[in-house]
C-alpha cells in the first residue's frame, strides 16, 4: 500500500520530508528555482508554440508539492492567450505523495498559483499506487499522477515504440538524500520514454548523474545552475530507441479519427463522445431507440462503486481506478452545468453470511487498498452509517454512491454537443456494415450512412450482431431490478446496501431493489417472478429489520441486458479477425515471443466498446478514455496489464499461447 509522507514545515514556511531530510523546494525562491531549472533550461515556451503533435508530453519524476506542475500551467495558461498550443499532458511520479491538508499547507504560500492550486487540490488524488487522471481546462491540461516508486512505475506505463515524452523534468530530492531513486535505471527508463529530441533539466550537476544519462543515450551538458547552485545539467536525445511495453499482437494502431460513427446509445456511447469532443474530434450517434438510454442504462438509480477483491488483480486495479476517474468526471459534467439526480452517499458491502464475511476479512488483512477508498465497519458502525439498525457490518466505499443512469447518460452526451463536436440519429438501427475503399459505411433499412474513417460498436448486446463482430464472445445477462414503496423507516437510509444483491436509498418513495441474474438471455421482458425473486432475496438477509418492514409494494420494474465476457473485463479496441491473427502470431504456439509476421488488420477502423456488464457506470468513463488516447499516440492511463486485459485481440492471443488454435 502507498504510505502518505510524513513532513514537518521548517521555520521559514517551508515543507521538508522527514524520511529525506531535505526540503521540497528552495527556501529562498522555490518557484523561481522551478522555473528556471526546468521550464527555461527545457525551452518549454518555444516548443509549445512550434510543436509538431496535438500534444506536448512533460515527463517528471517527483510530484512533491506539485510546484513545477502548476508552474508550467500558469505559463501555458498566459501563453494560450496570444498563440494556438497544443494540448499539455504532464506525467508525475510520486513514491509518498503529500497529504491533501499537507498539500493545501505547502501551496498556500504561493498566491500567484492560487487559481491553479485550488483546481489541484479540488481533485487532489487518495494514496492508491498506480495511475491517476487529472484533467483541467476543458481537457487542454492533462495531469497523469503515477503513485508509487518510479522504478515500479514506469515499467507498468503502456506504450509503443517510437516514445511518448518529449521533455523530462528530473527532479526529486538530492541524490546524496533520495539515492535509491537516481539509479542507471531510471535513466535508461527515461529513454525508454522518449521521443527523438526529448529534453532534459536537472538541479543537480553530479558526475554519476551526468554519467549515467550519457550511458542511457542522452547528450548532456552543464549550464549555470540557480541561484548559489553553480552548475546544473541539461541536455536532449538524439534518436528513439524504439522502446514498447505494449507486444506486437496487443498494439493499437494510431488514428487521425477524421469521420467518426458511434452505434448505441448508453452510457459508454455517451462517454465515448464526450472523450472524442474534447479533442475537438466530430462524431455522429446512431441509436435505434427514440431517445437515449433505453437499454442497460435506463434504471431509475444505478450503483457507481467499484468491485475490490483481496488482491490486486488486473481486474480490481481497472475498477479502483475507473471509479475514482469517474467519480471526477462527472463532477466536472455538472461543473459544465449538465445536472442529473444523483447521491454521493456511500455504498456499503455487507457481511451478511460467514463466506462473505471472511472475504471481506481477507481484503482488510491484505491491506491493499487505503481506507479512503473502503474501509471495515461492524454493526454498530453500519447502522450509524446507513441511518437505520443493521444486522451486519460489512465494507464502507464512501466515495461511491448512485445515480439516474438515463439523466446522467444524457447530460454526458449534452456535453459532447455543446461542444459543437457531436450529433445524433435516433430510430436509426443499424442492421450491416460494409467495408469500402472510402471508409466504413452504414446501412440502416433503406438508408446509407458514412463513409466513416472510424466505427466505434456501443450497442450492448446488440453488439454482435454483424457479419465483422459476431465471434467477439459477447454473453447476455438479463437483469431485472424492482421498485419497492418506501416506508417509515426505510426511508432514513442514508446509503446504498450490497448484500447478494442491492437496495437503494428511496428516490420519490421507492426504493430499487436486485437484481435478478439470468445467464444467456436477451430478454428485456418484465416479469413477476423476478419481482418475488428481488423480494425474497432482501428478506433473506433483511426480513427482521424495522426498514424491511416498513416497505410497501413493488409498483414497477425494469429489465435490461448486462453483456459481458467470460473474465468480467469489458473490451475496447479494433474488432480482430481471427485468421489474420494466427497467421500473424502463429509463433506463439510454439512458446516464441519473436519472428512475428504483419497483421492485415482486415476491419481496421471498426471498434468494439462493450461488455461493461452490470458496472459500465463505473467504468466506461476511463475505459473510453483509454482507448481514445491510444488512438491519438496519447499516454495512455491505464497500466500495460490493463491495456492486454481489456484489449479485442486477448482470447485469440490466449488460445494461440495454449495451442487450442
Amino acid at each position: 500500500m502507498i504510505k502518505n509522507a510524513q513532513i514537518h514545515f521548517n521555520e521559514m514556511g517551508t515543507p521538508v520530508a522527514d524520511d529525506f531530510d531535505d526540503v521540497y523546494f528552495s527556501n529562498d525562491d522555490g518557484l523561481a528555482e522551478s522555473h528556471y531549472v526546468f521550464f527555461t533550461q527545457n525551452k518549454i515556451e518555444q516548443r509549445l508554440v512550434n510543436h509538431d503533435q496535438d500534444h506536448f508530453v512533460i515527463a517528471e519524476t517527483g510530484f512533491g508539492t506539485g510546484l513545477n506542475f502548476l508552474n508550467t500551467w500558469q505559463q501555458y495558461s498566459n501563453l494560450k492567450t496570444s498563440h494556438t498550443l497544443p494540448r499539455l499532458h504532464f506525467i508525475s511520479f510520486e513514491k509518498f505523495p503529500i497529504s491533501h491538508s499537507d498539500l493545501r499547507t505547502a501551496l498556500a504560500a504561493w498566491p500567484t498559483l492560487a487559481q491553479y492550486a485550488k483546481q489541484l487540490c479540488k481533485q487532489y488524488p487518495i494514496a492508491l499506487a498506480g495511475c491517476h487522471r487529472l484533467e483541467f481546462d476543458d481537457g487542454n491540461i492533462t495531469l497523469d499522477l503515477w503513485f508509487g516508486d518510479v522504478h515500479d512505475s514506469i515499467p507498468k506505463m503502456s506504450c509503443q515504440s517510437n516514445g511518448i515524452v518529449d521533455a523530462w523534468f528530473l527532479d526529486g530530492f538530492a541524490p546524496s538524500k533520495n539515492p535509491d531513486m537516481w539509479q542507471q535505471s531510471l535513466f535508461d527508463a527515461m529513454a525508454n520514454l522518449s521521443r527523438k529530441d526529448a529534453t532534459f533539466a536537472t538541479f543537480t550537476a553530479a558526475g554519476f548523474v551526468r554519467r549515467g544519462l550519457q550511458q542511457a543515450g542522452f547528450v548532456c551538458q552543464k549550464v549555470k545552475g540557480y541561484g548559489r547552485k553553480r552548475e546544473m545539467v541539461t541536455g536532449h536525445l538524439p534518436q528513439t530507441n524504439g522502446y514498447a511495453s505494449t507486444p506486437a499482437y496487443y498494439q493499437t494502431t494510431p488514428s487521425t479519427l477524421t469521420n467518426v460513427a458511434i452505434i448505441g446509445g448508453g452510457v459508454a456511447s455517451a462517454c465515448l463522445a464526450f472523450q472524442l469532443s474534447k479533442r475537438r474530434i466530430k462524431s455522429t450517434l446512431f441509436c435505434q431507440d427514440d431517445a437515449l438510454a433505453k437499454g442497460a442504462s435506463h434504471n431509475r438509480q444505478g450503483a457507481i462503486y467499484p468491485h475490490l477483491q483481496a488482491d490486486c488483480t488486473p481486474q480490481s486495479e481497472f475498477y479502483a481506478h475507473s471509479f475514482l476517474y469517474a467519480k471526477r468526471f462527472y463532477e466536472h459534467i455538472r461543473e459544465l452545468g449538465f445536472e442529473f439526480t444523483h447521491q454521493w452517499c456511500g455504498v456499503l458491502l455487507q457481511a451478511v453470511n460467514k463466506s462473505k464475511g471472511a472475504q471481506q476479512q481477507t481484503l482488510v488483512d491484505k491491506g491493499q487498498w487505503p481506507d479512503a477508498l473502503i474501509r471495515p465497519l461492524d454493526s454498530s458502525q453500519a447502522t450509524e452509517v446507513a441511518g437505520t439498525s443493521l444486522p451486519y457490518g460489512g465494507l464502507f466505499i464512501e466515495q461511491a454512491g448512485w445515480v439516474n443512469p438515463a439523466q446522467l447518460t444524457q447530460a454526458v452526451f449534452n456535453a459532447a454537443q455543446a461542444s459543437g463536436c457531436s450529433k445524433a440519429h435516433f430510430n436509426t438501427d443499424i442492421e450491416h456494415l460494409e467495408q469500402s475503399p472510402e471508409g466504413w459505411l452504414l446501412h440502416s433499412q433503406n438508408q446509407v450512412f458514412g463513409p466513416f474513417s472510424e466505427v466505434f460498436v456501443c450497442a450492448g448486446e446488440h453488439s454482435d450482431r454483424f457479419e465483422q463482430t459476431q465471434s467477439i464472445g459477447l454473453q447476455g445477462v438479463r437483469g431485472q431490478v424492482s421498485h419497492v414503496q418506501a416506508g417509515n423507516v426505510s426511508s432514513e437510509l442514508k446509503t446504498v446496501l450490497c448484500h447478494k444483491g442491492y437496495f437503494t436509498p428511496a428516490l420519490d418513495g421507492l426504493h430499487c431493489m436486485g437484481a435478478t441474474f439470468d445467464k444467456d438471455s436477451k430478454s428485456r421482458a418484465v416479469t413477476e417472478q423476478d419481482n418475488i425473486t428481488n423480494r425474497a432475496q432482501l428478506d433473506k438477509f433483511y426480513a427482521h429489520t424495522e426498514f424491511a418492514q416498513s416497505l410497501g409494494d413493488i409498483t414497477g420494474a425494469k429489465a435490461a441486458v448486462r453483456c459481458c465476457f467470460a473474465d468480467h473485463l469489458p473490451m475496447l479496441g479494433q474488432v480482430p479477425e481471427q485468421h489474420d491473427l494466427t497467421s500473424a502470431y502463429k509463433n506463439l504456439r510454439k512458446g516464441k515471443y519473436y519472428g512475428f509476421g504483419e497483421s492485415q488488420q482486415p476491419f481496421e477502423g471498426l471498434h468494439i466498446v462493450t461488455g461493461f456488464g452490470a458496472r459500465g457506470l463505473c467504468s466506461a468513463p476511463l475505459a473510453t478514455e483509454h482507448l481514445v488516447a491510444s488512438l491519438c499516440n496519447e499516454p495512455r492511463p491505464f497500466s500495460e496489464r490493463i491495456h492486454q486485459a481489456i484489449h479485442p485481440n486477448r482470447f485469440i492471443v490466449r488460445d494461440l499461447i495454449r495451442s487450442n488454435i
